[in-house]
């Protein structure tokens, strides 16, 4: 093992561009080093003899490598061991590596155990004189004896020889070698989809490597860190692909010419360049880690990679992206069935109007969308509406309570943003009855501040650092912004639910009018048009169920010259809901004793019932659900139905304005 890490330093073996980066921690580290010290078994090693030169990558030993004098093997499995045992021989400052004399337990090194003699640095015990290190370690630990410490020295001295199994491939080329790491990669311990499309695209495209890293680069620059080579990997397969990012995306990218990747990654570089500073300057959004989700970004590439040079932008479709990316944002649109999501939003870019299109295939078209008190209830920072508080105070102009300075998300050093109990957590958990974690820890607690103002707040009560000098005193001007209630009575721990239920309505308020702020004029003229369309119109839902019979709907549909009634059931209508929310499937109902397909479009669902075609999101049909259960009418009050299918002509009615 001490020749290979030996020929590493030679640069005898080296990585090619195919391979990830090393992302091992010092504890994977350490349970590897103990590995080799009890002479478990530790794998092999995969490594490739090439007869052309490929493009390689550094290995992350933190030292130059000089050009070897002997013809290079190339590592195909195996990196994240061999780098993390270069480091430990080499003293390197991430492998820090510590032996426990008396436990034989292994760690990283730390303050408390640089100062115990029981731990000693494996690098030591490798480089060093064992016995001079054996005697001074007898005298601080005079229980173990000298003996004992010197057989585990030895033990550990001989990991240096213990013996990696090597396989060595020959006569393949490049792409073979590509299509052998991935099915490696594939199998055992996964890469993740874009480690192993990135690991075709560089076979595909040699050289890809440092052009994702000049672009990941030049956006670290800006604080949007998370448009990293992981991210611009999606970001490219996107756009060629156009779909999401799926474990056999790499396997379709073989067949994509040069040609298109080319057009690709300049449609990537272009969209960004066109889609961060709107984020930036419009919506306030300094800093990419503030975003609870990158995939919303995917689409916004494609539709703004590729919207014609000679096209100028209107302030209305700049507002409809934006609106987009903060619907899709807080309904949480790519938290499941990701790739299928992204193979339909990508493609709508595609088309003509595509930010109406978009926002119609989410069901934004059919009603304004609004944040309630309710939607926060129970909400933490790992909520998409924590997100949305910053924004709502960004664009406040909410000032630091320390500095004075409007609070920013790139702000360094004592400015540094930081979220801050406004009840703190101390005056919580010593109430009598104490509050819970969640409650305490609830999105409608928590304001942005500097870090040097909440160190000075500490865990006072706001009935006492509202009005301290010393913080300094916040006025009810100081305090709006951040849509904290100034009322003295809600400052106490025993009114902290009444704080609560206070805040949360002037954040949904918040919320809600900056989502309005940039929902775009003509979605507004498309909303009045569907009121229109159904002035004089009307369709009411009644729920009849008891515990021992299945439940039953009836509707009742109204109109200038007609009135129909038809009714259905509940569990089928539920099933059809539950297969479109969970599977995105079709299905069908029996309503009045005809059958009525229930389609579905992205997240649009659409159902003929009597006159009218009902359209909604699934949001807006589980509400009808959930609202029809909370005022339901026993079984014995369902009246008597004299129903029969409608067939004239429908007319579209938002499944939001069903009564």
């Amino acid at each position: 093992m001490a020749t290979l890490v030996d020929q590493v330093s030679k640069g005898e073996i080296k990585l090619p561009e195919i391979q990830r980066g090393y992302v091992w921690k010092a504890t994977q580290t350490a349970k590897l080093v103990e590995s080799l010290y009890r002479e478990y078994p530790t794998g092999s090693l995969l490594l490739w003899k090439a007869s052309e030169v490929p493009i390689t990558r550094e290995m992350a030993i933190g030292t130059v490598v000089p050009e070897p004098v002997v013809v290079p093997l190339y590592l195909l499995d195996g990196q994240q061991r061999l780098t993390a045992l270069h480091r430990v021989f080499s003293n390197h400052e991430g492998a820090q590596i510590i032996f426990n004399i008396e436990t034989e337990k292994f760690q990283n090194q730390s303050p408390a155990t640089a100062r115990d003699p029981r731990w000693i640095k494996v690098f030591d015990v490798l480089k060093g004189n064992m016995v001079q290190l054996a005697i001074k370690r007898a005298e601080q630990l005079p229980d173990l004896g000298m003996e004992t410490i010197l057989e585990r020295f030895h033990a550990l001295t001989k990991i240096g020889e213990r013996q990696f199994h090597m396989e060595i491939l020959e006569g393949f080329s490049y792409q073979e070698i590509t299509e052998i790491f991935v099915r490696v990669n594939s199998g055992g311990r996964s890469l993740k989809a874009s480690d192993l499309v990135l690991a075709t695209l560089t076979a595909r495209w040699p050289g890809v490597l440092g052009k994702l890293q000049d672009e990941a680069e030049r956006w670290k620059k800006e604080h949007y860190d998370d448009l990293d080579i992981t991210f611009l990997t999606r970001a490219l397969a996107g756009v060629v692909l156009g779909r999401g990012l799926s474990t056999g995306a790499h396997a379709r990218l073989v067949a994509a010419s040069d040609a298109e990747l080319e057009k690709g990654l300049d449609t990537v570089k272009r969209g960004l360049q066109r889609l961060v500073p709107l984020l930036q300057e419009n919506l306030k959004l300094s800093r990419s880690s503030l975003m609870p989700s990158h995939n919303v970004l995917l689409p916004l590439i494609v539709l703004l990679g590729e919207w014609p040079e000679d096209k100028a932008m209107d302030g209305d479709t700049a507002n409809g992206i934006l609106y987009w990316f903060l619907v899709a944002t807080i309904k949480n649109r790519y938290s499941a069935s990701t790739d299928t999501l992204l193979g339909q939003d990508i493609p709508t870019t595609r088309e003509d109007e595509p930010v109406k299109k978009l926002l119609t295939s989410f069901g934004v078209m059919t009603g304004a969308v609004s944040v309630t008190p309710g939607d926060l209830a129970g909400r933490t920072v790992g909520s998409p509406y924590f997100f949305l508080s910053y924004l709502v105070a960004k664009h406040a102009g909410a000032r630091d309570w320390w500095f004075g300075t409007e609070i920013s998300a790139i702000a360094e050093d004592g400015r540094k943003l930081e979220y801050h109990h406004i009840h703190p957590q101390a005056t919580l958990t010593r109430h009598t009855p104490p509050y819970g974690k969640s409650e305490i820890n609830d999105l409608a607690n928590l304001a942005f501040i500097s870090g040097k103002a909440n160190r000075r707040i500490s865990d006072r009560s706001p009935a006492d650092y509202f009005v301290a000098p010393e913080v300094p005193p916040l006025t009810e001007a100081e305090l709006a912004p951040h849509f904290v209630p100034y009322d003295e009575d809600l400052r106490t721990a025993g009114q902290y639910r009444e704080f609560l239920k206070k805040r949360r309505s002037l954040l949904a308020d918040a919320m809600t009018a900056l989502l309005d702020k940039f929902r775009p004029s003509w979605l507004d003229e498309h909303l009045a048009a569907t009121v229109d369309l159904i002035a004089g119109h009307s369709l009411e839902f009644q729920l009849y169920q008891s515990s021992w019979d299945i439940g039953r709907m009836v509707a009742t549909a109204k109109g200038v010259g007609f009135s129909w009634t038809g009714s259905f059931t509940m569990d089928d209508f539920e099933d059809a809901i539950r297969q479109a929310s969970d599977q995105g499937l079709s299905g069908d109902i029996e309503i009045a004793g005809a059958s009525a397909p229930v389609t579905v479009s992205n997240e649009t669902v659409e159902i003929p019932i009597g006159p009218f075609l009902a359209i909604g999101s699934i949001d807006d049909w589980k509400d009808v659900i959930s609202r029809e259960k909370e005022t339901l009418l026993p079984q014995s009050q369902l009246p008597v139905l004299s129903e029969e299918p409608w067939n004239g002509e429908l007319v579209r009615f938002p499944a939001s304005s069903i009564e």
